[in-house]
């Protein structure tokens, strides 16, 4: 009868605890940062019943899809959703990913075009990055490649003529 008590009080003192941290927003707070994970996880759980054996290799595609949008996810979450606007061709990269993953875990069955199609996915998506930052980011660049090029001509080695 003790033993019952006493487990009684534990679990009575961990539901007072969770309701009161989620009472005071503790629950929302890291649900609202640990979102991601909810979609972490799936792709994880593909890429592990795959190397168990139990999924066909097709389920890479998604396994590797869910995992680059995960990590994608995770990016926005810390460096603030406005960062979208540079990182969205990550949603092709995400694309390209699963049908490399595809082509090199499912055998010779798989048709070299799935491997074409992941190289050329993923270059577009390297290529839009780029275009993006340098869109955004590029008169900062020029500025910094002016002005090391300026240092370099004043400090520089110098010859003479």
């Amino acid at each position: 009868m003790p033993t019952n008590k006493y487990s009684a009080g534990i679990i009575l003192l961990l539901a007072g605890v969770i309701i009161l941290l989620g009472k005071i927003g503790v629950f929302g707070f890291l649900g609202a940062i640990f979102w991601p994970l909810l979609v972490l996880i799936p792709g994880v759980l593909l890429h592990v019943l795959y190397f168990g054996r139990v999924v066909p290799a097709v389920m890479l595609v998604p396994g590797g899809m869910l995992v680059v949008y995960a990590l994608l996810f995770i990016i926005c979450n810390i460096f603030g959703w406005d960062s979208l606007k540079y990182l969205w061709p990550m949603f092709i990269f995400g694309f390209a990913a699963g049908l490399y993953e595809y082509y090199m875990f499912g055998g010779a069955s798989v048709p070299r075009v799935v491997f074409t199609a992941s190289i050329a996915l993923a270059i577009a998506s390297v290529l839009f990055l780029v275009l993006i930052l340098m869109w955004s980011w590029g008169i900062y660049l020029i500025a910094a490649l002016f002005i090391a090029a300026g240092a370099w001509m004043m400090f520089g080695p110098r010859k003479r003529w």
